[in-house]
């Protein structure tokens, strides 16, 4: 079964979508503010959120680039074009509009879906000459292997899926900690100075960036 995160102030519209997504065969979990967000999505891993913009304490805006490998679809009642922009080049899969019909939501949770199925079953991953494959546990640049550690390898591989996006430093810990228990936040910024040392020597150029007070993005 399906999870899907509602992440909206409001208490009616949230209802409401608890109540026909469950009729339509999903789960869904709750948070009310974008500080509950946060938690919540440290906790629970959904397949796919709902995002208000408008909420107290962080803004949806503020929540977005802390959500990394899973499709955002934003619900705001804001129609300015620009802003619609930005939230798709910062993150979102979509973006529907409030009052939205409810048939017309549903449709746009099944394609973000089938498209996330889809991703998940891809097994190399491309930026240019450097390239990632999940089979064989491979990382080249052109025809040049590199030799990554396991927690190295782990990490590159998470930032390749979600190629262009900011992920936070507690969701990468939080997602390659099943291949990698021995990594703590401290020791991240050790594996992450590695990762990038090894990528610049090969390819002469900076493919990590970090984000002051958030965390990492490949691009």
């Amino acid at each position: 079964m399906k999870t899907i995160a509602i992440i909206d102030d409001d208490i009616y519209i949230g209802d409401m979508l608890k109540e026909v997504l469950v009729r339509e065969g999903y789960a869904a979990i709750r948070a009310y503010s974008g500080t509950e967000a946060l938690y919540l999505l440290s906790e629970k891993h959904p397949d796919l959120v709902l995002l208000d913009l408008m909420m107290p304490g962080l803004s949806g805006e503020e929540v977005l680039p802390h959500i990394s490998g899973i499709p955002v679809i934003v619900m705001s009642a804001k129609v300015d074009v620009d802003d619609k922009v930005s939230l798709l080049l910062n993150g979102a899969c979509d973006y529907i509009t409030k009052p939205f019909d409810i048939k017309e939501l549903l449709a746009r949770i099944t394609v973000q879906l089938r498209n996330k199925n889809e991703r998940e079953i891809k097994t190399v991953y491309r930026m240019g000459e450097l390239s990632l494959d999940i089979l064989s546990h491979t990382v080249m640049f052109g025809e040049q292997e590199i030799k990554l550690t396991r927690t190295e390898y782990a990490i590159l591989k998470l930032l390749m899926q979600n190629e262009g996006h900011v992920i936070a430093k507690s969701v990468i810990l939080d997602r390659i900690s099943e291949d990698t228990p021995d990594c703590t936040e401290n020791s991240l910024k050790i594996h992450i100075s590695n990762l990038r040392k090894k990528l610049r020597s090969v390819s002469g150029r900076e493919y990590i960036e970090a984000v002051w007070g958030i965390g990492f993005r490949i691009e």
